[in-house]
């Protein structure tokens, strides 16, 4: 069990598909240029308080990372993507589990060695995770190359973006060095209370359009919708390192 889509699924998109296939591509839109540039990108409020305060707080900072998930639409994006079509708990647990792990792991890493690396490329890798996923779920790897990738590690590492691209950001703010770590440990909580917030919500929809004749007829369409967002947040970003 991978994740990913099976050859034998119905994707003919004929002309039931394509009233759904507008109202998704122009959610894609909205997503791709309603947010800001950085989808990793900190609100100014949050910002200022983030360079303001030294010592250690536990609470603010998880509130802090629990905020930046549930509003990070990079991140849910491909967490809708890795679920699509997982079906068992234990199966959904692996996956996220996965995906945490990078996540948590980078965030830590980069801030504290104080990594210097590009946010838009590291955002425009983040975008590449959401089109890969979708085209893992449309079954394109085993039409065009014969095989399945292994899409737990495919999970992992692209979890380990996802942590890096905020870490990126995270450095920028000069946090102060009393309580760091401790204060990146609660923020790293929050940041999972948040996935599993996040998730718990994608689930309940994906559980109810599940059982409704809509989920196959337009299973292809939220892909390819999908993908579509995945693109544009990519050249989004490429677009901000070529041009500052």
């Amino acid at each position: 069990m991978h994740g990913s889509s099976r050859d034998d699924r119905p994707w003919p998109l004929d002309a039931r598909h394509r009233p759904g296939l507008l109202a998704l591509l122009g959610l894609a839109l909205l997503m791709a240029f309603g947010a800001d540039a950085h989808a990793h990108g900190v609100a100014e409020g949050d910002k200022g308080y983030i360079q303001e305060i030294t010592g250690i707080h536990l609470l603010p900072f998880m509130y802090l990372g629990a905020k930046h998930m549930v509003t990070g639409y990079d991140h849910l994006l491909f967490l809708f993507g890795v679920i699509f079509f997982l079906y068992r708990p234990s199966h959904i647990g692996i996956y996220v589990s996965l995906f945490a792990i990078g996540h948590s792991t980078t965030l830590l890493l980069g801030v504290i060695f104080d990594t210097n690396v590009s946010s838009y490329l590291i955002d425009a890798i983040i975008g590449l995770s959401v089109v890969y996923k979708a085209l893992d779920n449309l079954g394109a790897y085993q039409r065009w190359f014969g095989f399945q990738p292994n899409t737990k590690l495919a999970t992992l590492v692209f979890g380990l973006f996802h942590g890096f691209g905020l870490a990126t950001k995270i450095r920028e703010f000069d946090i102060a060095p009393d309580g760091l770590i401790p204060n990146l440990l609660a923020f790293n909580v929050g940041v999972e209370v948040g996935q599993l917030l996040a998730l718990a919500a994608i689930l309940i929809l994906m559980g109810y359009w599940r059982r409704t004749d809509s989920f196959w007829r337009h299973a292809y369409t939220a892909n390819v919708a999908m993908m579509t967002a995945g693109f544009m947040l990519t050249g989004y970003q490429l677009t901000g390192w070529f041009v500052i």
